[in-house]
């Protein structure tokens, strides 16, 4: 796998990316952290229950949600990341818009979120070459108001890498370095729920791309449709067991980091994992 540049950051280990959502929509918490020194202590909480990155965002992306303009996601967005970076915090900026993304990193950003790895705006590819920040490629094929008609794939393992490895290429052309990509199968984006099943059972051949592999597969609502109580889905607040479960699995299978709402149990799970992994089973057979 090609190393990231982050000074900073804890090698050999699954991470932790908490999410902010500076939004009044977002499918899990929106709304709660709108004012901005809310969102900033939000994130230094996160920081202190165990994220190594918090990812503020000010546009939902759940399946159906409105676009919206760059000035309104700029006003959300750009105090809390100057607020976490003054902190010391280390930040990623979830957004589509170019000049969001360029603002952000001159607030002290680190790290740029691209759900549409570069395609929503034909200006993020070349400015993410230009700032040599990582620059996280997800594989994305429309935005959210008619993402889920766009769920129909051959082979849904092969199809997304062989599109992830289209989308790799267009930013590698647009002089976005090898050193640069983190990559993310797009769990929930264009997806059923039995594809998210499909595409985490088949991880590996996401990490065999060779780049840093981001799993963002928090509360979504294929864990909700397995946890229903008979037809009613588990609120998305009640899924972060599940969560865990899933951060868990995604760093044996190779994870460099995964996206969460809540730092806490995913934190925890992670540690019991490293310590489990670390014990060696004894040779000596049982009398």
């Amino acid at each position: 796998m090609r190393p990231l540049h982050l000074p900073g950051l804890a090698t050999g280990r699954c991470l932790v990316m908490g999410v902010v959502n500076v939004t009044p929509d977002s499918f899990s918490d929106g709304g709660q952290w709108l004012s901005p020194d809310r969102a900033i202590a939000h994130g230094l909480d996160m920081i202190a229950q165990g994220a190594s990155i918090v990812d503020v965002g000010g546009e939902s992306t759940r399946p159906g949600a409105a676009r919206i303009d760059r000035d309104e996601e700029l006003r959300r967005v750009i105090p809390v990341v100057e607020g976490l970076a003054a902190a010391g915090a280390l930040v990623s900026v979830d957004t589509m818009w170019a000049e969001t993304a360029r603002a952000a990193l001159g607030a002290g950003a680190a790290i740029i979120n691209d759900v549409s790895g570069g395609r929503a705006d034909p200006h993020m590819l070349p400015l993410a070459g230009e700032a040599g920040k990582p620059f996280v490629i997800m594989h994305w094929r429309a935005h959210s108001a008619t993402m889920q008609n766009h769920t129909d794939y051959t082979d849904v393992v092969a199809d997304v890498v062989a599109e992830l490895e289209q989308q790799i290429a267009q930013a590698l052309a647009a002089g976005v370095a090898e050193h640069q990509i983190i990559v993310d199968p797009g769990l929930g984006f264009s997806k059923t729920g039995e594809q998210n099943w499909e595409l985490l059972a088949a991880l590996p051949r996401f990490e065999d791309l060779g780049f840093p592999l981001l799993v963002a597969a928090s509360r979504k609502a294929f864990l909700g449709a397995l946890l229903a109580d008979g037809e009613t889905p588990r609120p998305p607040e009640l899924r972060d067991a599940a969560t865990a479960a899933i951060s868990v699995l995604a760093a044996d299978r190779g994870a460099w980091c995964v996206r969460v709402h809540d730092v806490a149990s995913t934190a925890d799970a992670l540690a019991v994992s490293r310590r489990f992994h670390q014990v060696q089973p004894s040779e000596q057979e049982p009398s």
